[in-house]
């Protein structure tokens, strides 16, 4: 097999050949998002040189290449380069159109034209409605294929209006600057495509092509980002001895630390919510692109080793019970462990931040245990209950005040920073009638079992509340019906939700419930209740009769004795 690969700039590529995506290759499948990461990568986000990975090809006719992989690419590539010389062109730029369009469009050795890439699943749409310079000569069938590349066309266009837009509205520039920054503009485009870098493999048969193709894609999984900050990380720090890897052995502790947890720990979310929790906020995607410019020779051994203790924390956020909490520190393992029941992502990083510099000493218990509390009870409310979606802004607010604490000097100004992040939280929580309804909806049952344990968590939280003296050992506590769910003659059916909402339960001990409570009437729990001392609220202290219309109102009753006092921040 003779293997030929060669770095190259898209601007050799498209110069250089003519290309074929042949019929049994898949059709052009990219959706709205593929067009809009491909394009942030590249031109909004891209360094001058980006890589965009490899082409494969093979031999076709003379002096084409049949592409085996990077059609997609290839594609989107052309159809940028399309919309720049369209624009070019609506601008009055004819030159500079007509030297782009030698790209999409030229005359071969025998003076024939030509189009650089060539396609027979969306022949002739995609040579007659995109690549063509000039009104197309005739309307043409569309099937799922070509409506897919007409809307990534489109896509494109309209991102390349936006920065011609923005010129035009520019009220600072006079009519001449803005010819000239539109030009300019559009020339930036137009360069930074065709200075992307790829590796142009050739080959000279098509089975060979697929061979390579195969071995680049399927011998084992794509390089995720922790792969790629692990190579990055042990290209830095060689060792002088070939048997001796300590830093790939620090990689492996972490991976083998994870593995060892009962919680499904990833290593490249681990890595990004560290990040978050340290430096700027970027997305996933970018978080590789964001080490390899951070993590240096000067700073990679302290790197490795900082993500080796975070790796720590990490685990007691999503396994609290990992951790032996001393018995002052119960409160911190009850909110991560609400937290974890809540099942929510966005305050990681600020968890990280503050469990870091607790366990370092400079953050107080106090103030640990606020605000832990504090993050609990918002995503109790803005979460659990009334399951609201976030945009990007909670994940944001998490992200900047955990780097404002770590970079806090003193106890005052991280303390500041604690205040800060509450305020912020009491202002974005939900409205109470919004919570009532959503409060309303939950509940348990034996047919209604899905929120079985966010009902004991709110049931155990209200007995706390109510204790008066000791606390109840909530691991002996049961959920008892009030409304029975099996008693003879209840006027309910056991699939009726008024069984099973919070206003029919309440938390009770377990030996108790099992041996006295039963099946009883109202009257007779209310007494056995009040007799064991289990702590009960004042809707039910004064309630003389149970059915419908009392378990409605117990649930209010509740519900605001939960938004107003147990949850409040």
């Amino acid at each position: 097999m003779k293997v030929n690969c060669i770095d190259k700039e898209i601007r050799e590529v498209l110069e250089s050949g003519y290309y074929c995506i042949p019929r049994f290759q898949r059709p052009f499948s990219w959706e709205r998002e593929n067009i809009e990461d491909f394009w942030n990568d590249t031109i909004v986000n891209s360094d001058s040189d980006y890589f965009i990975g490899s082409i494969v090809t093979y031999k076709g006719k003379p002096n084409t290449r049949n592409i085996v992989d990077g059609q997609q690419r290839l594609t989107t590539i052309t159809m940028i380069l399309c919309g720049i010389r369209n624009f070019f062109k609506e601008k009055r730029f004819e030159d500079l159109a007509k030297g782009v369009h030698k790209l999409v469009e030229r005359p071969d050795i025998s003076n024939n034209q030509q189009y650089v890439l060539q396609t027979e699943t969306s022949y002739p749409f995609f040579h007659e409605h995109i690549q063509k310079f000039g009104i197309p000569d005739s309307e043409v069938e569309t099937g799922e294929e070509e409506m897919r590349l007409k809307a990534a066309f489109d896509l494109i266009c309209g991102n390349i209006k936006s920065v011609v837009d923005s010129v035009e509205n520019d009220a600072s520039l006079s009519a001449e600057k803005k010819v000239n920054k539109i030009q300019s503009e559009l020339t930036n485009l137009r360069d930074r495509i065709l200075s992307l870098k790829l590796i142009f493999i050739e080959l000279d048969n098509e089975d060979d092509a697929y061979l390579i193709f195969e071995t680049l894609n399927t011998r084992g999984k794509d390089l995720n980002v922790a792969d790629l900050v692990k190579n990055h990380l042990t290209k830095l720090l060689r060792t002088r001895n070939a048997n001796v890897d300590l830093p790939r052995d620090k990689w492996e502790k972490i991976l083998a630390f994870f593995e060892e947890s009962e919680s499904d720990l990833k290593m490249d979310t681990f890595l990004h919510h560290y990040w978050l929790s340290t430096h700027d906020f970027i997305t996933s995607k970018r978080l590789f692109k964001a080490v390899r410019k951070h993590v240096d020779k000067a700073n990679a051994k302290q790197f490795l080793s900082d993500i080796q203790k975070e790796a720590n924390h990490y685990r007691e956020i999503y396994e609290p019970s990992y951790k032996k909490w001393s018995k002052s520190e119960a409160r911190i393992q009850e909110s991560l462990e609400a937290l974890r029941l809540f099942n929510v992502q966005q305050p990681v990083p600020m968890l990280l931040s503050i469990l870091r510099e607790y366990h370092s000493g400079r953050l107080s218990l106090k103030h640990t245990i606020g605000i832990l509390s504090a993050i609990e009870k918002f995503h109790f409310i803005f979460t659990a209950v009334t399951s609201q979606r976030s945009s990007g802004g909670i994940s944001f607010m998490y992200a900047f005040h955990a780097r404002d604490l770590m970079h806090a000097g003193n106890a005052a100004d991280k303390i500041k920073v604690i205040n800060e992040l509450k305020s912020k939280l009491r202002s974005k929580i939900p409205s109470y009638n919004e919570f009532e309804a959503s409060f309303y909806e939950i509940g348990y049952s034996d047919v209604f079992t899905k929120l079985k344990k966010l009902v004991q968590y709110i049931l155990g939280k209200i007995s706390t509340h109510l204790s008066i003296g000791v606390v109840p050992d909530m691991e002996k506590m049961t959920i008892e019906h009030l409304l029975s769910q099996n008693s003879p003659g209840y006027l309910l059916k056991p699939d009726d939700k008024d069984i099973a909402r919070i206003g029919n339960l309440i938390y009770a001990n377990a030996k108790i419930n099992n041996t006295q409570l039963s099946n009883k009437s109202f009257a007779d729990k209310k007494a056995i209740l009040l007799a064991s001392n289990i702590p009960i609220d004042e809707y039910l202290k004064k309630a003389s009769k149970w059915e419908t219309k009392s378990i409605e109102e117990r649930t209010k009753h509740l519900a605001k004795l939960a938004f107003d006092k147990i949850w409040r921040i």
